[in-house]
């Protein structure tokens, strides 16, 4: 497994700055060097490292969250609280029904299988969304109107609508009695209760840091912030409440009670996020399946396309009211694209289920990784410059 490890680190790298070289985001040559040494193509890498895959995945997930709750401040959030809400729900339920409906009509899946795919689809990817956003925060692209901060914060809570609401469907095609209303109102008590909980392991780590016979260093604190995250993660995740969303706001609390120790956390994660980014992109590559992609066809770009169409009307709509220009409406549909983490993780839920149509809905899953993760990126990258104001880093 180490020397998987190596060589992902290694080749990411190197393949991320080449990958610059052309003004293209480096996270494009990670996915490239993953997709190469991944079980699909060349398979240089050990049934140990893919077996654990979704653990280390897990984490470079929790320090970019983290770092983004310590970027995060209150008058930040206070300015977009409003439309925050607005842009984690509407696009991914436009985008999710409007797969529903292409598939239901075109693939001629029944209604359940449908639904499956259509908020596997769903789901934002905070992998690609999230970094970017703090690469613009410090470059101050957007501040005047803290747009990179309304998708920080939108975009987790997409994930809970998309996923919350795929299981609904994925229970009705195997089990065929979900509640809907039930499922639904999961969606407000996960995000309460990942917030609460994020915040109780915040105000705890802050009463570790004051406990006089214990005062740990800032390094060990950082330590027990990895630890505590990590641990929150896994049970926010089995008990059922928006995990990556608690994570961010333990990052959060921090800076609001302790903005000394917090940014020095975010320096110290910077350091650690030049490797966990590589691990992250390398192995969301490794699970793409080339072969099982291209199974999906032009038809499987055809109902991608319309799900981005309609993720990107829901974009338009949530905006509406605000004092958003239309460049930087335009910015908001564009940084809303990318799709990778959730779909490389539950993309494959319904054909382990016995879905009869769960192979298609993998293809597609997959296919979507491949079409939009780059362009997001590059679409991020890009049109950042031209599209926003640039204030103050």
């Amino acid at each position: 497994m180490l020397e998987g490890i190596a060589l992902l680190l290694l080749f990411g790298y190197i393949a991320a700055k080449l990958v610059g070289l052309l003004r293209l985001p480096g996270l494009l040559g990670m996915l490239i060097v993953g997709v190469l040494f991944g079980p699909y193509v060349f398979g240089l890498l050990d049934g140990e490292l893919l077996a654990v895959s979704q653990d280390w995945r897990a984490f470079a997930l929790i320090v970019i969250l983290i770092r983004a709750g310590l970027g995060l401040k209150r008058d930040q959030l206070k300015q977009v609280g409003g439309i925050a809400v607005r842009i984690s729900s509407i696009p991914c339920l436009l985008e999710g029904f409007t797969v529903t409906m292409a598939a239901y009509f075109i693939l001629g899946f029944n209604f359940a299988e449908a639904g499956m795919l259509g908020f596997v689809l769903a789901a934002v990817s905070p992998a690609v969304v999230v970094p970017s956003m703090l690469d613009l925060k410090e470059d101050g692209y957007g501040d005047d109107k803290q747009i990179p901060t309304l998708l920080l914060a939108g975009t987790s809570i997409d994930d809970v609508f998309a996923i919350t609401l795929f299981t609904f469907f994925l229970g009705l095609g195997t089990a065929g009695d979900t509640n809907i209303a039930l499922e639904l109102a999961k969606i407000p008590l996960s995000i309460g209760g990942g917030v609460l909980g994020g915040g109780l392991v915040a105000l705890l780590l802050l009463g570790l840091f004051k406990w006089r016979g214990f005062a740990p260093k800032h390094t060990e604190q950082l330590l027990l912030v990895l630890a505590l995250a990590i641990l929150y993660f896994e049970f926010g995740e089995w008990i059922g409440v928006a995990s990556l969303l608690g994570v961010m706001t333990l990052g959060f609390i921090l800076l609001e009670r302790q903005p000394t120790i917090a940014n020095h956390f975010s320096e110290k994660l910077a350091g650690v996020w030049v490797f966990a980014q590589i691990i992250l992109f390398t192995l969301v590559g490794a699970e793409v399946n080339i072969s099982v992609a291209l199974e999906a066809g032009l038809l499987g770009i055809v109902i991608i396309i319309c799900g981005l169409l309609g993720r990107s009307l829901g974009v338009w709509l949530a905006t509406i009211g605000t004092n958003f220009n239309t460049k930087e409406r335009l910015f908001c549909m564009i940084a809303y694209l990318p799709k990778a983490t959730v779909q490389a993780a539950i993309g494959s839920l319904p054909l382990a289920a016995g879905v009869e149509t769960g192979g298609v809905i993998l293809a597609i899953a997959v296919l979507s990784i491949i079409i939009t993760a780059p362009i997001g990126a590059i679409g991020i990258k890009w049109s950042a410059p031209r599209l926003l104001n640039k204030g103050n880093s």
